[in-house]
């Protein structure tokens, strides 16, 4: 139900108004990069209110590092996994 998870339904909203109903997909390739390109100005340049209109990113990486792209994610260890 929506009343059952605020913030999935507050996300699934800001998803749709800002990117899904805002561009035309002309391919799977294209909704990939178009998603992306959301995806990494959600997370790294929108300020946020629930955390004080800071951008996510600074919470994971307080020194300003950007998220890894998505070919580098899947190569990446957690650090107490790394050897």
């Amino acid at each position: 139900k929506p009343t059952d998870n605020g913030f999935i339904e507050a996300f699934n909203s800001k998803l749709r108004s800002e990117c899904l109903n805002a561009h035309w997909f002309m391919s799977l390739a294209d909704a990939q990069e178009k998603l992306e390109t959301w995806r990494r100005h959600y997370n790294e340049d929108r300020p946020h209110s629930a955390i004080g209109y800071n951008v996510p990113i600074a919470l994971h990486y307080p020194g300003g590092a950007a998220s890894p792209s998505p070919d580098q994610a899947g190569k990446l260890q957690h650090p107490a996994v790394q050897g």
